[in-house]
């Protein structure tokens, strides 16, 4: 099913984040942490791909294998940095071959060790959505970046970039992470002043270690709240208590946000199902997901 028509529908949906393995010889546990998630029947689940697309096989078989086995909807991702136009729809007729019809466009980081300029054919996401959308059978989904992507010299200039993605054929937009959600509101104001009217789906991202926090700030950025820092100094050194405070101050935001009419919440689980069913379970008299509830 393609994605516009799920987010079409009044219902509020749960949907989940998995990543392939970086090593083919990792893919069965991988997959086994994958189909975990799977089980729990989220409303959809997306599938990342590595810089370069040094995953892209993996993607793909993860991707086929969540629908076929559990009958989920799953989006691809697919990158353009370091791409030509004719590995792209190379890429987009195995998606169409194995039956997946979302792909959310990103134009990725710089591939390690890449010799030579990687932005030869691409150079932005939009360039790819423009080729995907005249590909055709598509559904489309961007990134955007509430607190500014950090090579956006300011937000302004970040929102009229978000708004060329948008006009090329993306049907809907996934937030990166964020920890305080007047920043997301904040940012789906301007998003809407700016014209842009597609579904935005904010990403949440229940921590469970204090590394995973330190990547995300480094990777992105993104603000973190005190209120958190102040979980994560006090329990961080104890897992178990770590990730229980995790899962709830990521459940903490998906309420939040569905009281203030967001219907649509997309999780980055780092392939971890305990995590999937705490939040799940946390949620079950306020949405109901389809997970199995034991």
């Amino acid at each position: 099913m393609k994605l516009d028509t799920i987010l079409l529908k009044n219902d509020v949906t749960l949907s989940f984040e998995v990543f392939p393995p970086k090593v083919t010889a990792n893919y069965e546990s991988v997959k086994e942490a994958a189909y975990g998630v799977a089980k729990r029947k989220p409303s959809y689940m997306s599938v990342t791909y590595g810089a370069g697309g040094s995953t892209g096989g993996n993607t793909l078989k993860l991707a086929k294998g969540i629908q076929e086995e559990y009958g989920v909807t799953t989006i691809a991702h697919l990158t353009c940095v370091g791409a030509t136009k004719e590995g792209i729809r190379q890429a987009l007729t195995q998606m169409r071959e194995a039956g997946i019809e979302n792909v959310l466009a990103l134009r990725g980081d710089r591939p390690k060790d890449f010799e030579g300029d990687p932005f030869t054919e691409y150079r932005y996401a939009s360039e790819l959505v423009e080729d995907i959308q005249a590909f055709g059978g598509m559904c489309i989904g961007g990134a955007c970046y509430p607190e500014g992507h950090v090579e956006s010299e300011n937000t302004q200039e970040d929102i009229l970039n978000l708004k060329k993605k948008v006009d090329a054929g993306c049907a809907y937009l996934t937030t990166q992470m964020f920890f305080d959600n007047n920043i997301f509101y904040h940012f789906l104001c301007r998003v809407r002043e700016a014209g842009i009217g597609v579904p935005v789906i904010p990403g949440i991202m229940p921590i469970t270690r204090p590394s995973q926090l330190q990547s995300a700030v480094r990777l992105s950025g993104c603000n973190v709240p005190m209120r958190f820092r102040s979980i994560v100094d006090c329990f961080g050194k104890n897992p178990e208590a770590m990730q229980q405070a995790g899962i709830i101050y990521a459940t903490d935001q998906i309420i939040d946000l569905i009281a203030n009419g967001i219907k649509h919440i997309h999780v980055y689980s780092m392939n971890k199902p305990e995590v999937v069913k705490g939040i799940q379970e946390s949620l079950c008299k306020i949405i109901y997901t389809g997970g199995q509830k034991d």
